[in-house]
């Protein structure tokens, strides 16, 4: 089954990623084989992994969540998907508006 995942590089950042075999990728960062991103970060650990149906959705997902900010990332890590959807880009943005006119 094809992956996308996320990994907590030693910098506290996340990188994400998708592959075909989880356990050898995570081996192939931390060895220094994965992207440059991570070579420069080691060592890494896996927080997150999903399965997907095809390669093109893992590739589809990963691209999705690359695009994410740093809280919706957590969210999803910590299994908090109630939360995601009010962590959008568009949702985030409407209630820091709403909470600077409502004088908080």
């Amino acid at each position: 089954m094809p992956y996308v995942y996320i990994l907590r590089c030693s910098d506290d950042s996340f990188y994400v990623g998708s592959t075909w075999n989880i356990e050898r990728r995570v081996f192939e960062h931390n060895e220094g084989v994965g992207a440059a991103y991570t070579r420069r970060r080691r060592p890494v650990e896996l927080v997150w992994a999903g399965e997907c149906e095809r390669m093109a959705d893992a590739f589809a997902m990963e691209k999705r969540i690359q695009g994410w900010s740093r809280a919706k990332r957590q969210a999803l890590i910590d299994d908090r998907t109630e939360d995601l959807g009010m962590l959008s880009s568009r949702s985030w943005e409407a209630l820091r508006f709403r909470g600077k006119g409502s004088g908080t």
